[in-house]
């Protein structure tokens, strides 16, 4: 492909991805192990949650009639979390409780420590409650088979926190997608080898794998090939036929050791799309085997970070179940001014500041596709698109954090 006008655009690629992307099955996880996957059925309640009737603080509890401003009651005794009254509370009486603890059956208060004034064996109200004052009811967050949570949401901090409290401690969740990583180029050494002539270190496979697993999928380095077409061949092959996805960087352009999509014709994988009106990433493409997702991705790093944001991840998000499977795109407001492509979307790596309410974006020195070493002081891809022209500063663009 030689001509831009062949190129179709960002959405279209993406919309031609994901509905290919078919959901992954879902496995039962303990809920302890359960951090970044995506549930995949409705998870209930077990209990009601409180369990009881709780105070919501450290105080005494009280029947409301009795305790007007001024009333001085007996303590009968002391309630800690955990450790239940051992009687009902009777009239004309007050029981310490500490902030969880069970709100005595007969009492429907609880008297903050702040409103008493405490003599010990007992007390002597400064400011009456109401009735209800301070106490949490049973049920009053969660009741027994209620939904805590919807399928498609990735659990987090809190929602893993929710589940334990409601007693759950499995869950259905999506597998995490399989993926092989393979990198073309027999000029590619490992970090640590000394180089040769010509030679340069492999970045892209660790790319890759870090942002697999940070995306929520369980990646697999398969090791670099060189310019062969055999040796091609009986990798893809392998990789085909062991993981969901399967990306590879490097080889999928024009030149003639580019032999990714040749040797993936043979082994029977449709093409659905190659060149992509974006830079860098041009040269992207994608293709299905049956169930199994292709991605061959550019050779040099940029271009295979912002494709992985545009193209890899939304396939994987899909995979997983989440329901807005497409890049998570937030908006700022420029530092500088950005000339625009006429043909192609531009993504801009670039880095952020706070200034008040307005998230400042300030593009990063050297924009070139090789710039790896450059782009990691960048925390976010500018997303500018094609046209005439160029974007003032202070105008307000989308960005995607990476």
């Amino acid at each position: 492909m030689s001509t831009a006008t062949k190129l179709i655009s960002v959405a279209e690629a993406q919309r031609l991805v994901l509905e290919r992307v078919k959901r992954l099955d879902a496995e039962r996880v303990p809920v302890e192990r359960a951090a970044g996957r995506v549930l995949a059925e409705p998870a209930s309640s077990l209990v009601d949650l409180p369990p009881f009737p709780s105070s919501a603080m450290d105080g005494f509890a009280v029947r409301a009639e009795d305790a007007g401003m001024g009333a001085r009651l007996p303590v009968v005794a002391r309630i800690a979390a955990g450790s239940p009254a051992e009687r009902p509370l009777a009239a004309a009486e007050s029981m310490a409780i500490s902030t969880g603890g069970a709100v005595p059956e007969g009492a429907d208060a609880v008297i903050p420590l702040e409103l008493v004034e405490d003599r010990g064996e007992s007390i002597e109200i400064r400011e009456a409650v109401t009735a209800g004052a301070n106490v949490r009811n049973r049920g009053s967050d969660v009741q027994t088979g209620d939904v805590v949570l919807d399928p498609g949401i990735r659990l987090g901090p809190a929602q893993v926190g929710a589940l334990a409290a409601a007693g759950v401690h499995e869950v259905q969740c999506a597998k995490r997608p399989r993926v092989g990583i393979l990198v073309t180029g027999s000029e590619l050494k490992q970090p640590g080898d000394e180089l040769g002539p010509g030679e340069i270190y492999e970045s892209n496979g660790l790319l890759l794998a870090t942002a697999l697993q940070l995306a929520g999928a369980v990646p697999a380095q398969l090791g670099v090939v060189g310019d062969d077409p055999d040796e091609l061949e009986r990798a893809m092959e392998r990789a085909l036929l062991g993981f969901d996805m399967l990306v590879t960087s490097g080889g999928a352009s024009v030149g003639p050791h580019d032999l990714v999509r040749e040797t993936q014709a043979g082994l029977r994988v449709e093409e659905i799309f190659w060149g992509v009106a974006v830079k860098p990433g041009k040269p992207v493409a994608f293709g299905v085997r049956r169930d199994h997702l292709v991605f061959n991705l550019p050779g040099n790093p940029v271009s295979v970070l912002v494709t992985f944001e545009l193209f890899v991840r939304p396939a994987v998000n899909a995979l997983l179940g989440l329901p807005e499977p497409e890049p998570a795109f937030r908006r700022g407001v420029l530092e500088v001014p950005l000339r625009r492509n006429a043909e192609r979307d531009q993504f801009i790596r670039a880095r952020t500041r706070r200034d008040g309410d307005d998230v400042v974006l300030e593009p990063i020195a050297g924009q070139e596709s090789h710039m790896i070493a450059r782009a990691g002081r960048a925390d976010v891809l500018i997303e500018v698109e094609a046209g005439d022209g160029e974007l003032t500063a202070g105008s307000s663009v989308r960005f995607l954090p990476i």
